[in-house]
């Protein structure tokens, strides 16, 4: 493996509350995102590498992830501890009208793993828009997960072909791939 992975920097993208099914109706893939995700941030913790937190902090009204509301809320588990960064976005990318860029400048960062909610959007345009930016850009696609989408013709397109089709793109030209096996070593979650 190529990551120097102490200056290699974990971003959670997103992974809230908004984006259970008691907020967010449509079938998501279920890829194993949260099981591998809490073992990507438990395995950065152990090892005192730097982990930085997306959220997405809606301005659309009715949003399921309007700041001040339960779905805004991070996932059991996933929320920054201690100095962990929260890098608050209001658009796809983790990049774009934030100081995240400045941020991984100022520590000295190589490489940005991503993972987290959802594959085809902000996962997918935060590895793009840092690729852009000259960043080594990481993707752990088993700690990744989307949701089924209208095809636009009255069909749906299942969330494991959008997921697939979104992990194939980005690793033909925007990142690298890793596992989370491949990420901590040994241990693997579910």
């Amino acid at each position: 493996m190529d990551i120097d992975l102490d200056r290699a920097v974990l971003l959670p993208i997103d992974v809230q509350k908004g984006f259970d099914a008691a907020y967010w109706p449509r079938r998501w893939n279920k890829q194993g995102m949260e099981a591998n995700g809490l073992a990507l941030i438990d395995e950065w913790r152990a090892r005192e590498r730097l982990i930085m937190h997306a959220r997405h902090d809606s301005i659309e009204p009715g949003s399921s992830l309007t700041p001040g509301t339960p779905g805004n809320d991070f996932r059991p588990g996933f929320g920054p501890r201690g100095e962990e960064p929260l890098i608050p976005k209001s658009v796809n990318s983790a990049f774009i009208g934030t100081d995240l860029d400045l941020r991984l400048k100022r520590v000295g960062a190589k490489h940005v793993i991503v993972f987290g909610i959802s594959t085809d959007q902000c996962v997918s345009t935060t590895i793009r828009t840092g690729a852009n930016m000259g960043w080594d850009m990481i993707l752990v696609p088993n700690a990744c997960d989307c949701f089924d989408l209208p095809d636009g013709q009255g069909g749906t397109i299942p969330a494991e072909q959008i997921h697939a089709a979104h992990v194939a793109t980005l690793l033909f030209e925007f990142c690298r791939g890793y596992s989370t096996a491949e990420l901590i070593g040994q241990r693997q979650a579910a």
